[in-house]
């Protein structure tokens, strides 16, 4: 049971670090080929994850005994997105697992955008901030979907974000396009199901990665790691959701959004 994707191809997008390097790292645990993505090639280093994507591709080999390939792309454009792709496909095989992570609230030039409001965030860092969750992920599924439908089989996760779900003053531009991510999540699912491809979401709230913790003050108490919910959660915790998703116990489940955040929402999705 430890390898039930044994032999799968996996493409992990921002997969350098943080949440990204964490998926790359269980499914290969789990038996999957990982195709190893990222923008930059010293992206891991840069809040002390690691050093070059090269290193983090070949450090995931090493560890799992899987094959790995690192590919490099800015997948705002289209015919990066292409290229990853199909790079990954012939390297390591067909794509059968896809966990698009790239984006995050810090697309805008210079960083995170603050504040990241509906009034006060320019034109440049809209700009930026939807193309890098939202247009990343069009983009990245469409072409996925693309080898994955004449095989009549895939996983396809999307990473959006629990901000998606509730208005957030400080954050309105990054909440619009992840709620955005939830809802083609969802009309892509419908698109796929013919073609026995699930389309799923997972939804982090609070995690402590390198860049969350690097980033701002966590007080003390919401830093413990048991006895109460009301914390911030472990990689781990989040991982391991794409297990579900990608193995078997996801076989038919497809347009559904899981929110992964002990709770700090609780109401219809």
């Amino acid at each position: 049971m430890s390898r039930l994707l044994d032999g799968r191809v996996a493409l992990v997008t921002g997969a350098g670090r943080g949440l990204g390097r964490a998926f790359a790292e269980h499914l290969a645990s789990l038996g999957c080929h990982i195709g190893v993505h990222g923008m930059r090639e010293h992206g891991p280093s840069e809040y002390g994850e690691g050093t070059t994507l090269t290193d983090t591709a070949k450090a995931i080999a090493e560890a799992h005994g899987v094959k790995t390939v690192r590919v490099l792309g800015d997948l705002t454009v289209a015919a990066d997105v292409e290229r990853v792709v199909q790079t990954v496909s012939a390297e390591l095989g067909p794509v059968d697992v896809l966990v698009h992570n790239a984006g995050g609230d810090i697309a805008a030039a210079g960083g995170k955008p603050n504040p990241n409001d509906a009034v006060m965030i320019k034109e440049i860092d809209v700009r930026a901030v939807l193309d890098r969750n939202l247009l990343s992920t069009i983009l990245v599924c469409q072409q996925t979907a693309r080898v994955m439908m004449p095989r009549k089989s895939g996983r396809i996760i999307t990473i959006s974000s629990i901000a998606a779900f509730k208005g957030n003053e400080n954050s309105a531009i990054y909440s619009t396009a992840k709620a955005a991510v939830v809802e083609y999540t969802r009309c892509l699912a419908a698109q796929l199901r013919p073609f026995n491809i699930t389309v799923n979401s997972l939804a982090p709230g609070d995690t402590r990665t390198g860049r969350f913790l690097g980033t701002r003050h966590v007080p003390e108490d919401r830093l413990v790691e048991e006895g109460t919910l009301d914390r911030v959660g472990l990689v781990d915790e989040v991982t391991r959701v794409v297990e579900f998703f990608a193995g078997p116990l996801g076989d038919f489940v497809t347009g559904q959004v899981l929110r992964v955040d002990g709770g700090s929402q609780i109401w219809p999705a």
